[in-house]
């Protein structure tokens, strides 16, 4: 990994995270220190939800030197709200060290799932969006991907095996937790999952399944699960003929709208869908 892209990762910190317990922050990492290690007696362990995490914090750290985040900390909070709501109604509401969102200061529309909870949405798929409802489904596809591990489970298991036995028992025991070293022994584990997120984008499959997991997050937290087809409709209009960001590592958007619309149907905005566009407006203006 780059040095300018580990050295993001010490910058983590100034994302606040949002909710009803208030703010807090992500800690910075701890200085890298890698030493000499044995061979490990189990090299073909599952992956734990803390080294997935510690796995996400690099490649957000990746992200970040692709992106700036985005330094209006009312819009990070709004967002955090948000992106909380649902995924506290996701299949997996409590990974390690919980969810985290921000926002990266682009016009590219894209968003992206780092494994273990981090999630990235740029403020050119916030400006798509017209409603509360509709970032709640943006921010509900995320943490699916989140929930069903799609971000970790793209490092090939042979990899996996060479980066435990790489590490060996004495030094998973010393240095497991401090992220420095997973940014130094899963470097090419980390550039699976970002090449994944950022270049070649999660199989078909994969995003149907986000997709069927949103709508029911969506569902389950009270937001209208129909604003998911006129947001992908807009994409729809927005992406033709486009071939960068979420048009090119997602199924077209056509699919994903027609598998969509066919679940959901159509539905009368309510009251409260009303008063969250409101406030959807009052906080992205």
């Amino acid at each position: 990994m780059r040095r300018d892209a580990w050295l993001a990762l010490l910058i983590l910190a100034p994302f606040a995270v949002g909710g009803c317990g208030g703010t807090a922050a992500l800690i910075p990492a701890a200085a890298i220190a890698v030493k000499g290690a044995s061979k490990a007696t189990e090299a073909a362990r599952p992956i734990t939800d803390s080294e997935e995490y510690y796995v996400g914090r690099a490649v957000a750290a990746r992200i970040l030197s692709k992106y700036k985040l985005d330094q209006n900390p009312k819009l990070t909070q709004y967002v955090n709200e948000v992106g909380e709501t649902v995924a506290r109604k996701s299949s997996r509401p409590n990974p390690f060290r919980g969810y985290h969102f921000a926002v990266l200061d682009t016009q590219e529309i894209n968003a992206f799932a780092c494994p273990g909870g981090i999630i990235f949405i740029t403020r050119g798929l916030i400006q798509t969006c017209k409603s509360e409802d509709q970032l709640a489904a943006v921010l509900a596809h995320e943490v699916g991907h989140v929930a069903n591990k799609d971000g970790i489970n793209s490092i090939s298991q042979a990899r996996w095996t060479q980066v435990f036995t790489a590490m060996g028992a004495e030094a998973a025991r010393q240095y497991g937790g401090v992220a420095g070293n997973l940014v130094s022994l899963f470097e090419g584990s980390i550039d699976d999952v970002f090449k994944t997120i950022v270049v070649n984008g999660y199989s078909r499959q994969a995003e149907e399944t986000a997709d069927a997991a949103a709508l029911t997050e969506l569902t389950k937290a009270g937001y209208d699960p129909a604003a998911m087809v006129v947001l992908l409709a807009a994409m729809e209009a927005k992406g033709a003929g486009a071939s960068s960001g979420i048009f090119k590592t997602h199924p077209p958007t056509s699919e994903r709208l027609a598998k969509v619309k066919a679940s959901v149907g159509q539905s009368q905005a309510s009251k409260g869908e009303k008063i969250r566009t409101e406030r959807f407006k009052k906080m992205t203006s």
